[in-house]
């Protein structure tokens, strides 16, 4: 989930596992009702000052309750933040709560101190959470962290209008424009459309930079387009839906034929290549969050006053959007819970919330449909309204997806890591085996990852 262009901070390691980027301490005061000390490790933003709003908002509401809030910035380069919730797993001390990414919320899900209270109280007031955020967050009939705004990121298409509408003739933004509406022939943005329109950028030298390697951004928007048609690869209890799945021969197809417009290199793409193909102005689109045009707006205006953000394109299932949410969870042995879970109900209110999503300028998503109005995605430029159709609105039709579902957390988090769904389509498209030869392949891995 690393974005390109932006400086990453520095981190040390320290105890167990703990690692500290500058903290903030109010001065210690005990209170009635909560009290005491209570230490977070937050996910490190990668946009420049977008871990402003937890340092405000932590301080706010340690002053008005009288609690010491230390916090902990930790980024996800090297996977330390990752590595410091093993530790702390591990060694059953650390931080009273911790940012986890996706799939780890059900990698700790019994060590992690249910929030049921929490959500109840915050889908009274806003409304339901999104389903990935849910299927991510609850195990075991429970809720084990709270979805959080702060690094929960979309992963729309950030088109260069200039370059798609000369090219092929597509003009994105009267489709989608920065309105709640559908412009004139939304309908027709299909992955057809898409595959037509990537062959014309890429006979202009200006191919889409769409990564097909084992990174996150190649895994994400696969698995939205897999989604789209139809292509699940296991059911939800995990076995394989693998042999006489018309979707998923249909799906990989077309990943393949798409594959031969986009720059030859692709399969050795991380997840900065993208960022670097469109603010180099060498590429026509990219999947990404509002980090790219971020960049670009700082390093290549010229860019960037030309990016329109739009939803991912339709297919025969539908439309969905590659969708990676944080939540917060607390540990079973954390040492002051109720004040974790206070301080949590704090940060997931609105006003909170759009204080971090304004903060990052617009790449943080809150989990609640009903907070996908802040005025934030109207109002960024150049040109105005670039980001407006970043978040998910009702007038997209289409659903927030993460990859691999809706197979078990568990076993999806395997194939996420492993990368299953761009590996298949590389044997076929690089490795030249037959398309039954490849899907084969993906059955077996299934059930070694299940046997396993």
């Amino acid at each position: 989930m690393a974005e390109n262009g932006v400086t990453r901070r520095g981190v040390m390691r320290s105890g167990a596992g703990v690692v500290a980027a500058g903290t903030l301490a109010a001065p210690m005061v005990h209170a009635q009702g909560t009290g005491g000390t209570i230490r977070v490790a937050f996910w490190d933003h990668w946009v420049p000052g977008g871990n402003d709003a937890l340092k405000q908002l932590s301080a706010k509401w340690g002053e008005q309750n009288r609690v010491n809030v230390q916090l902990d910035f930790i980024n996800t380069t090297g996977n330390q933040l990752q590595l410091t919730a093993a530790a702390q797993a591990q060694s059953r001390q650390g931080h009273d709560a911790i940012s986890l990414t996706p799939w780890d919320v059900g990698a700790y899900a019994d060590q992690l101190e249910p929030v049921d209270d929490v959500i109840q109280r915050l889908v009274a007031k806003y409304g339901p959470i999104n389903p990935i955020a849910e299927y991510l967050g609850k195990h075991g009939g429970k809720w084990r962290g709270v979805p959080a705004t702060s690094g929960t990121q979309a992963k729309p298409a950030c088109v260069r209008l200039d370059l798609l509408e000369q090219h092929a003739g597509i003009d994105v933004r009267a489709m989608w424009p920065a309105e709640n509406k559908r412009g004139p022939n939304a309908d027709q943005w299909t992955w057809d459309t898409f595959l037509k329109a990537a062959e014309a950028c890429h006979k202009a030298g200006v191919p889409f930079g769409l990564p097909m390697g084992q990174f996150s951004d190649a895994v994400d928007w696969i698995g939205a387009l897999f989604l789209s048609y139809g292509a699940q690869i296991t059911d939800d209890k995990g076995n394989p839906t693998i042999r006489g799945n018309a979707n998923l021969r249909q799906a990989v197809d077309y990943a393949v034929r798409l594959s031969k417009f986009l720059p030859g290199d692709v399969w050795a793409w991380d997840d900065a290549s993208n960022n670097r193909a469109l603010i180099s102005g060498r590429s026509a689109l990219v999947f990404n969050p509002p980090s790219a045009w971020a960049v670009a707006k700082r390093d290549a205006p010229q860019v960037a006053e030309k990016c329109w953000t739009v939803p991912m394109p339709a297919g025969p299932a539908g439309r969905f959007l590659a969708y990676l949410p944080y939540t917060t969870g607390i540990w079973a042995f954390g040492r002051n819970k109720n004040a974790a879970k206070q301080l949590l109900e704090f940060l997931g209110q609105r006003d909170s919330a759009e204080l971090t999503t304004n903060t990052s300028g617009g790449y943080d998503i809150p989990p609640f449909a009903s907070m996908a109005d802040f005025k934030i995605w109207e109002t960024q430029n150049p040109p105005t309204g670039t980001i407006f159709n970043y978040p998910l609105k009702d007038h997209h039709q289409a659903k927030y997806a993460v990859a691999y579902s809706p197979a078990p957390p568990e076993l999806a988090s395997q194939m996420y890591i492993q990368a299953l769904n761009t590996k298949v389509i590389a044997r076929v498209a690089q490795g030249g085996e037959s398309l039954d030869s490849a899907l084969g392949w993906l059955e077996r891995e299934i059930n070694n990852m299940r046997r396993g």
